[in-house]
Formats: structure tokens, sequence, C-alpha cells
């Protein structure tokens, strides 16, 4: 049966609707709300709370904390006061790096990036997982240790707002750093259209944000060795993933958010199975 365009909650998922939305943590919360509900059901798992002690009821407490069976046995209002036990501690880890303010749709490269981390933050939150967050380029920008508290999304929004893309990328250095503490990692590869296709014509001048500096050339005479080349990368970048035993997708800049949250829930879902219970 067709479904009517403006009846999908997915149209809310889309970039182009996304980049509408010029504060992070809003964007954040129009997607991950969006996405459950399409889903028709809560993708999150029951989190466990461990019984630490009694105190006294105090006028304004939440009854529905109060223990009736101790009530019954002593006449007396105790309340039930719990430690809770978080699920999953999770650090997002950021490329702000200069190549990715690249991007001509609707969110380059590192608006993309960032969005995807503060959604998964928002929804790790709601679920009252611990958040942390890393920003990087060549070293390490900024680092915002893992909270469960809902108020913490708005330090690990700064931290990816104030670490605006400069200087190099370097990958390597940061996965040593997080595979050192044996975490759990995936890895979500931004690509934006232009990279995956290369489709220009006509005389172009490409402007290195990295490394070349400027490079004047006709690109339909170098599109079939770049998508080679491109395609050859990708295979070793997915190759080098598995030998560290990394989860690894591509991502592209006109993805729905959707899909990647999806993937992330698939992950999440197989570490709580597993005894380890901390990812990047």
């Amino acid at each position: 049966m067709a479904v009517n365009k403006e009846d999908d909650p997915r149209r809310f998922l889309h970039p182009d609707t996304i980049a509408r939305i010029s504060r992070l943590d809003l964007r954040a919360r129009q997607v991950v709300e969006g996405f459950i509900t399409g889903m028709h059901r809560s993708p999150f798992f029951g989190h466990s709370v461990e019984f630490v002690q009694h105190r006294d009821y105090t006028p304004g407490d939440d009854i529905r904390h109060l223990d009736w069976k101790v009530w019954s046995k002593t006449d007396k209002f105790y309340i039930k006061q719990f430690e809770e036990e978080t699920n999953l501690r999770c650090t997002l880890v950021v490329d702000v790096s200069n190549s990715m303010h690249y991007g001509r749709g609707a969110l380059d490269k590192y608006n993309y990036g960032c969005t995807i981390a503060a959604c998964l933050a928002y929804m790790l939150l709601r679920q009252q997982d611990a958040v942390g967050c890393i920003t990087f380029d060549e070293d390490v920008r900024q680092i915002v240790p893992a909270r469960s508290q809902h108020t913490h999304i708005d330090a690990i929004i700064k931290a990816m707002d104030v670490s605006r893309p400069r200087d190099k990328t370097n990958i390597e250095k940061i996965l040593r750093r997080v595979r050192h503490g044996r975490h759990d990692v995936l890895v979500f590869h931004v690509l934006d259209e232009d990279e995956m296709t290369f489709p220009f014509a006509g005389t172009t001048r490409f402007e290195g944000m990295e490394e070349l500096e400027q490079l004047l050339c006709d690109p339909r005479a170098l599109r079939d060795g770049y998508i080679e080349a491109l395609e050859e990368y990708l295979v070793e970048v997915r190759r080098g993933c598995a030998r560290k035993g990394i989860d690894y997708m591509l991502v592209h800049t006109r993805e729905y958010m959707d899909a990647v949250l999806s993937k992330f829930l698939h992950h999440r879902d197989a570490m709580l199975k597993s005894p380890a219970k901390s990812v990047i």
C-alpha cells in the first residue's frame, strides 16, 4: 500500500529537513523522536536498578517509592533508595579535521557528523546510559567525560560546537587510543555525495583541504580513475577495521538519519549481550 509522504514520519529524518533546524540539541531531538515514531515501538531496553537502603519518608517524596511491605510490618513509612546501574558507557569520537568542512548539500560532513553524534547522545541519555565525547583532528581537541544525566547533552554539543574543523586527520592515533582502552568500536565513515559519485564536469579547480593545494583539470578524464581509487581505499579501510575488530559503516550526507540510528541500536543490542558494555 502506498504511503502518503506527508504521513510518513521519515520525512523528518532527511538531511534537507534537519538542516532547517539550526540548534543542534533541537535537531537531535527532532531526529530521535521522529525515528521512534516511525518504529511504532520503543527502541530502548529496560535498565535495572539496585536497591541500596531505606530512609524515612518526608512530605513531598514520591509515594511510588514507598516500601509498603515494611509499612505493613512496622506501621511506618520508608522510602526505598536505589543506585542506578548504567546499561552502557559510550564515548562519541568526532572527527573535526579540516576536510570535514566539505559538502555542497544541506549539511556538510562536519554538520552531518555532529548531528549524528548529538542524536546518539540524546537517544542514549534518554535511556540513562552514560555518554561522553572526544573531538579530534591531528590530536585530541576536546574531552567530555561520560555522564548519564539528561542535561549532559549540553556539554557534548558545546564540545562539538567549539571544535570547528581545522588541521589534518590522524585517525590511526585516535583509534590506537580507544582500542588501548579495550573498547568495542563502531566507526561511522561520513562521506559527501560528491566524494562518492564525483559528479563534476567541465574545467574545474580543486582545492585541497588537508593535502594538495590546488589542481586544475577536466574531471571527466579523472572520474573512472577516481572511482576505482575510492573503491580500493574503502576496501582497505574495511579490512583495516576488521583486523582491529572494529565494526564499520559507510554513510553519506544525503542518507536518512534513521539508517545510522538503526545500525547503532543493533550494535548496542549486541554489546548489552556481551560481557563488555563500553562502546565508542
